[in-house]
């Protein structure tokens, strides 16, 4: 969801309003290391950036006031457990683990995640029902 604030793509408003709603301090993302490794992947593989760029967004990407979740100890512990219990890899677990520590839900569009934990990963295009609720 994070790399759709770089990219343009289907999701991309919806993702943006979140952005919006995190830079103005209405919600807060505890999110794990991963997560900048994944959306500056994500992004150089989009065709849409040449190098520089890649900089800028690195940086921008930087300036966002995260929680972020180490992958040790206790949560290293969960993100296996839960891979190993819904059949999905630890690094995409890991999504979920902090979740599951601060008793919140994860947003995304992976539809993996969205079926093997409905507790707990909420739909981007779901978000707003979710918000306002």
């Amino acid at each position: 969801m994070v790399a759709k604030w770089f990219l343009t793509e289907p999701g991309s408003d919806k993702a943006m309003e979140l952005r919006n709603e995190f830079a103005g301090g209405r919600l807060e993302f505890a999110v794990p290391r991963l997560l900048f490794y994944e959306v500056m992947n994500a992004s150089r593989f989009s065709g849409s950036f040449r190098s520089p760029e890649l900089m800028v967004a690195a940086k921008s990407l930087n300036r966002y006031r995260f929680d972020i979740w180490r992958p040790r100890g206790k949560l290293l512990k969960l993100s296996t457990e839960l891979g190993v219990k819904k059949d999905l890899t630890v690094y995409d677990a890991c999504y979920v683990a902090p979740g599951e520590r601060t008793n919140s839900r994860v947003v995304t569009e992976y539809k993996e995640l969205l079926v093997k934990f409905p507790a707990d990963a909420l739909a981007l295009s779901d978000f707003e029902a979710s918000h306002k609720e």
